[in-house]
């Protein structure tokens, strides 16, 4: 199925039931009094965030959602029936807009979490309501208010610690596998992968992280060449960047530092808050290369690319360095967010 994560919907909450006209009629009874109930509330329309689906494919289909009118009040004081709420499931991290104000609405990042998108329409009021010492039998009613209604556009980011980012085929996918019980399709031709995959990387007791394979991007991806911006935003939730790179192209009209630096211009022509993001360089498919190759192959690329920050040797289709590079990226989590934890526990003293 091809990954969806734009779709418009509209919404409609219940409109709220009539009040009644209503006297009491009884026998022995020659003059009743008024008694006619108000009407019942209009149902609400809530998004609730869940993790049992990952696409807002569904929203493609079935684009109008209504919750229930309130019934209307009847004789005898009798109430109407409040209308039900209606929980319109989306996937985690949901973000809601509203289309002809561009509002943003919320931002459904919880399992669980419910946003009301579309308020219940208010109950009429029935004509006991309007009874006085000076209107003894008020014919006077009100009707109920009508829902409200919305036009959405849900906007899906995937939730992840660490997204994988670079060149169509650079082994994104393969890592994904090396590392979690994550199977993504993988082949020997560029857009392999048409959406997202999750995979939940174990590298120890209670010690895991989220990892997200972000299909390949190409130059001009955020104005919208080759799969477009609609990937690049799932970059925006993640922590860290791990930016692969083919050390040992068999294409050799491929130049692996040109398109290192095609995707770090992306990157940042995107967002800027994507390029000052923390990103560590992995060389990968380092078993296409004798080992007595593999030191001045990798000075030469890190010369060629002027990158000094964090680098990792791997072969994602061996496992070789991949567990390594899970093993640092749990301390460096580790080590960040206990950073946090001191700097928020000294502003509290």
């Amino acid at each position: 199925m091809r990954f969806v994560d734009e779709a418009t919907i509209r919404v409609k909450a219940g409109n709220g039931g009539h009040g009644c006209l209503s006297f009491l009629r009884e026998k022995f009874v020659a003059k009743g009094g008024p008694d006619g109930g108000d009407g019942g509330r209009g149902g609400s329309v809530y998004l609730v965030a869940t993790d049992a689906t990952s696409t807002l494919a569904d929203f493609r289909v079935a684009r109008r959602y209504g919750a229930e009118n309130g019934k209307p009040g009847a004789g005898r004081n009798r109430t109407g029936k409040s209308g039900d709420d209606l929980d319109v499931v989306v996937p985690c991290g949901t973000v809601v807009h509203d289309v002809d104000t561009g509002e943003l609405i919320g931002d459904l990042t919880a399992i669980g979490q419910r946003l009301k998108v579309a308020e219940a329409g208010h109950p009429g009021l029935g004509n006991t309501r309007f009874k006085s010492s000076i209107n003894r039998a008020p014919r006077k009613t009100t009707l109920g208010s009508p829902g409200e209604a919305r036009h959405l556009r849900l906007e899906l980011k995937i939730i992840a610690d660490v997204g994988l980012v670079g060149m169509p085929n650079a082994g994104k996918s393969t890592l994904i596998r090396a590392l979690s019980a994550a199977k993504p399709k993988v082949a020997d031709y560029p857009f392999t992968t048409l959406y997202p995959n999750l995979g939940v990387v174990g590298v120890g007791p209670l010690q895991s992280f989220v990892m997200a394979d972000i299909p390949g991007l190409i130059e001009g991806a955020s104005e919208g060449q080759g799969l477009g911006i609609q990937f690049l935003r799932h970059l925006q939730r993640t922590r860290l960047l791990l930016h692969l790179i083919d050390i040992a192209p068999i294409d050799e009209s491929i130049e692996p530092a040109k398109e290192f630096r095609s995707i770090e211009k992306e990157l940042g022509k995107f967002s800027e808050d994507l390029s000052v993001k923390p990103r560590w360089l992995v060389i990968n498919k380092i078993d296409l290369l004798a080992e007595d190759q593999r030191p001045a192959a990798r000075q030469m690329l890190l010369d060629e690319l002027g990158w000094d920050g964090p680098v990792f040797e791997i072969s994602a289709i061996t496992g070789a360095g991949t567990e390594k590079l899970a093993q640092a990226v749990m301390l460096e989590f580790e080590r960040v967010d206990e950073l946090a934890a001191e700097e928020a526990l000294s502003q509290t003293e």
